[in-house]
């Protein structure tokens, strides 16, 4: 019954707010890392960047950000220098389209793209000689990550894997994102989904896009059902959601890999947490935290010092062998 209860996780006051918890690493971070870009080709015609911090070590940990983040989004900074300290190099996925330049097909990423990070795992086996590797995804990455750990193509250096925040039940946290205090995130994100959206109508006129049903986007679910489910071969988003979920995969996970979550995370209701699959699998690991907010897990107002969650991280990577 690999559910953590002891947590060590006891922020101060203000972090005890789930919003404040939530902003604050993105908003006042000033992580920086002099990452090495390599771009992979895939075989359909796309590519994915790929951002690398070395410190010449034989392991190294695949690190995957969230819904329109990239390898500099403040997480992904602060777990790779945390982890460089320590000895592992990290290799930052930037998911299509999020590197810095539109990726070349209609598609994109989606929360269920596994095929994705397995083309990097295996560039990266080919390309390094890492006796080791490790997968840690924040948020949509988060559900790639565990989505992909229940899969029976998991690669065999893969030692250990870690999600954070993770959103186990899309349709669930879809709808949570529709209430009125998760507005500003929601607007947020669609502000920049719906801008990329109509890069790719722009470059492809003729395809199943419309600038009026690009416009009559107000929510995840009209995202997924305009755009998501169709360009990736979906129904439509419940098809995507049940699909894609990582929930399902929990219990086919036969490597050992961690969930860490708060139970207060304003994205999440209790739907998301998945209490029982980790009661039921010796390799899955659940860490829920009372507070954390979402990808947040701060405690102090210099945010170079907000780094629970990437020892916890490191903690599981170094002894879960």
């Amino acid at each position: 019954m690999p559910i953590i209860e002891n947590t060590t996780y006891n922020p101060s006051w203000l972090f005890k707010n789930k919003h404040f918890n939530t902003a604050f690493r993105t908003l006042f971070s000033d992580q920086s890392v002099s990452y090495k870009r390599e771009r992979i080709e895939l075989i359909d015609g796309d590519f994915i960047d790929l951002d690398v911090s070395t410190v010449n070590s034989d392991k190294v940990v695949i690190a995957i950000h969230g819904l329109e983040g990239s390898s500099k989004s403040s997480y992904i900074l602060s777990l790779t220098n945390v982890l460089n300290h320590h000895g592992y190099d990290v290799v930052a996925i930037n998911l299509r389209g999020c590197s810095g330049e539109q990726n070349r097909l209609i598609s994109s990423y989606h929360s269920g793209k596994t095929d994705d990070l397995d083309n990097v795992i295996q560039h990266i086996d080919n390309q390094y000689n890492y006796k080791e590797f490790n997968v840690v995804g924040y948020s949509l990455g988060g559900n790639l990550t565990l989505k992909y750990m229940g899969e029976e193509k998991v690669f065999s250096k893969v030692k250990t894997a870690v999600g954070v925040s993770v959103p186990c039940s899309l349709k669930d946290s879809s709808m949570q994102m529709n209430l009125l205090s998760n507005r500003i995130y929601l607007n947020r994100f669609l502000e920049t989904l719906e801008k990329k959206t109509l890069e790719k109508l722009e470059k492809f006129p003729d395809s199943f896009l419309s600038k009026a049903s690009i416009k009559s986007i107000k929510n995840f679910k009209d995202f997924d059902d305009v755009y998501t489910a169709p360009a990736h071969g979906f129904l439509d988003a419940e098809d995507y959601y049940k699909k894609s979920s990582s929930k399902s995969y929990l219990p086919k996970i036969k490597t050992p890999t961690l969930l860490i979550t708060s139970l207060d995370d304003p994205f999440y209701s209790n739907a998301s947490y998945p209490f029982d699959e980790a009661k039921s699998n010796e390799y899955f690991f659940m860490e829920a935290t009372k507070y954390g907010g979402h990808v947040g897990f701060g405690n102090y107002l210099n945010s170079t010092l907000n780094t629970w969650c990437e020892y916890r991280i490191l903690s599981f990577l170094t002894h879960q062998k």
